[in-house]
């Protein structure tokens, strides 16, 4: 796994003004909505048509034969308060496990301030060591993760199995533009089988069974493959960190058959673009993985195994941008992206979704 930032150049990631009205707060049922019934905008790099629709026109937009890959990683609730030797409260996001022990083991971390209601990435002076969890559990920062300023490698010894333990004292991630908590539930996939996402693959929220019903009717096949998110990186622009994936032989063969008969790959958000990709070779042919990636996307590298992308609206100059140009192209993505701001899209992962197609 290489160093984070270690590139000699990173190509220019689109910038833009953010209105803070955008920012999803909350999920659409706080809205009185259905989780598919959020808008969509379809995106076609052939003719470079911008479409505004709903999910659920999303049928209408693939064809028999096409293929869905989806990320059925699950979320953990994986923040957490800690308290140092001194009194102080500190926020800590678990990140990714880095062994394979089921209760506590070594970790990837972000330690945040706790500013009101909610946090804030850390500054001013070193992070305290040492951290008790409460009811036995403790946490201890061990060194700097790869080249990053804000993530730690952390040893986590827990007094049970970890999803037990966290499944009584953690709570999701949220940031500061949902200033209310929601249940776990409201940050899963209906789909997600595998616990292990420190955040929501969130591109997949707006899917209901219904809906896979409808896909399935109309020849559109699904397949599965998991990759367990890390936390996210939108305050610091900085590359994806090493992530865990799986691709099943299964899933990689339904890839390749739906190549081999003119189906097009669509990938149900950046995660399945990252593990796809990584299980690919030079020609677009995909195989089983198991293991780490620490694979970047961008418009150089292009990409081999998927032509579409099913995916949320990403913040201004954020690492994932720079996939979505891969899949659809810097013009297709700048006027993507001021037609959504023109036309009220909704940010985050509660928010709208964006269809890019080939």
């Amino acid at each position: 796994m290489s160093a984070v930032g270690t590139a000699p150049t990173q190509p220019s990631r689109l910038s833009f003004h953010l209105p803070a009205e955008l920012e999803a707060a909350e999920p659409p049922e706080g809205r009185g909505l259905t989780r598919d019934d959020v808008r969509m905008l379809v995106a076609h790099r052939s003719t470079g048509e911008l479409t505004h629709s709903t999910f659920l026109d999303l049928p209408s937009f693939l064809d028999p034969g096409d293929l869905l890959v989806i990320n059925t990683s699950a979320v953990i609730p994986a923040a957490l308060v800690g308290v140092a030797r001194n009194g102080e409260r500190i926020a800590i996001h678990l990140s990714t496990q880095l062994d394979d022990s089921a209760q506590g083991g070594r970790w990837v971390v972000e330690p945040r301030r706790i500013v009101g209601q909610t946090t804030q990435r850390w500054a001013g002076g070193p992070v305290p060591s040492e951290l008790s969890l409460g009811d036995s559990a403790t946490l201890r920062l061990v060194e700097p993760y790869l080249a990053s300023r804000r993530l730690w490698i952390a040893d986590l010894t827990l007094p049970q199995l970890t999803l037990d333990w966290l499944a009584r004292h953690g709570r999701p991630i949220r940031y500061r533009y949902v200033p209310r908590p929601w249940p776990l539930a409201m940050y899963q996939n209906v789909y997600s089988v595998e616990p292990g996402s420190a955040e929501m693959p969130s591109a997949g929220r707006p899917f209901t069974a219904d809906m896979i019903t409808r896909l399935v009717s109309k020849g559109v096949d699904v397949t599965p493959i998991v990759l367990h998110t890390g936390v996210a990186s939108l305050e610091a622009t900085e590359l994806p960190y090493p992530e865990r994936v799986h691709v099943p032989a299964t899933s990689a063969a339904r890839v390749n058959a739906a190549r081999a008969t003119g189906g097009r790959i669509i990938a149900v958000g950046t995660t399945a673009v990252r593990a796809l990709e990584t299980a690919s070779d030079c020609c677009g042919r995909v195989a089983a993985f198991d293991g780490w990636t620490d694979l970047v996307i961008t418009p150089e590298r292009g990409v081999r195994a998927v032509d579409g992308l099913i995916t949320g609206w990403h913040e201004p100059e954020a690492s994932h941008l720079l996939m979505l140009e891969a899949i659809g192209g810097r013009p297709l993505l700048d006027q993507s992206y001021a037609a959504s701001i023109a036309a009220g899209y909704r940010w985050h992962e509660f928010g709208d979704i964006h269809l890019i197609l080939p």
